[in-house]
């Protein structure tokens, strides 16, 4: 997806936990894939989820034109990092990293969530544009995700009023269910409005019926192009997520 100047893409994906006993599947035979894949799919942000300290650390050597900000825990082996990568041409400003629950500044959860749940939020500057990028993911409850999302929009208070926002990640749900309904409520917008298709593949590349990845966005920016990468890389698939990706002007 080719893109001008003065627009940006984003990209978001699930990474698929690296210490899972995947077989085939696993990171080992799957890290082979991913130069190619940020090659053909560039991006100036990349909202990653469940990523491991080692997946983390590849991804750093393998995205030498970005930053990047959520590298959190590096002392738990099983932790599992949201991070945002962003293109050196921008500058990360302001960052947080949140946790989903009503004592976010602290490793918690809420009652009923299987994980420690996490929101990383930064506001990023390029010359006079200014975007503020937060990544997440959900746990699998409807009204744990409806609450996930309630603590999202508190925590994007904390960040200038005035700027667009564009929120990555993996919500566990399809949207038009409750927490996609906060997120409306409160301005949102997700790019694919609608036309929903296929991100969750469980590794097999098939049709299924779980649109769980999405991009939103509020805000004075248009989308002007938007992909779910479908693509294999000699009949292997990097994650068992597809890759969800929009250029924004």
């Amino acid at each position: 997806m080719a893109v001008k100047e003065n627009d940006y893409s984003v990209m978001t994906l699930n990474l698929r936990f690296g210490l899972a006993n995947d077989g085939d599947n696993s990171w080992e035979n799957r890290k082979l894939l991913w130069p190619e894949l940020l090659k053909r799919y560039p991006s100036s942000f990349l909202g990653i989820q469940e990523s491991n300290h080692f997946q983390t650390k590849f991804l750093i050597q393998n995205l030498s034109d970005h930053h990047f900000i959520g590298w959190h825990n590096p002392s738990k082996e099983r932790w599992q990092s949201n991070l945002i990568f962003y293109h050196k041409n921008w500058e990360c400003v302001k960052n947080k990293h949140y946790f989903l629950t009503e004592t976010p500044d602290v490793e918690s959860k809420m009652p009923g969530s299987k994980w420690p749940r996490q929101c990383v939020i930064g506001l990023f500057q390029n010359a006079s544009r200014r975007i503020i990028i937060a990544n997440t993911h959900f746990d699998f409850t409807e009204s744990i995700q409806e609450k996930s999302a309630a603590f999202v929009i508190r925590f994007l208070s904390e960040f200038p009023k005035d700027c667009p926002v564009i929120i990555t990640g993996d919500f566990n749900s399809n949207p038009g269910g409750k927490a996609h309904s906060v997120f409306q409520t409160n301005g949102f917008a997700e790019v694919f409005d609608n036309h929903h298709s296929t991100t969750f593949h469980k590794f097999i590349g098939e049709a299924t019926l779980d649109h769980i990845d999405w991009i939103l966005y509020r805000g004075n920016i248009k989308v002007i192009r938007k992909k779910i990468i479908m693509d294999s890389f000699s009949g292997r698939y990097p994650s068992d997520h597809y890759p969800v990706m929009a250029v924004f002007q």
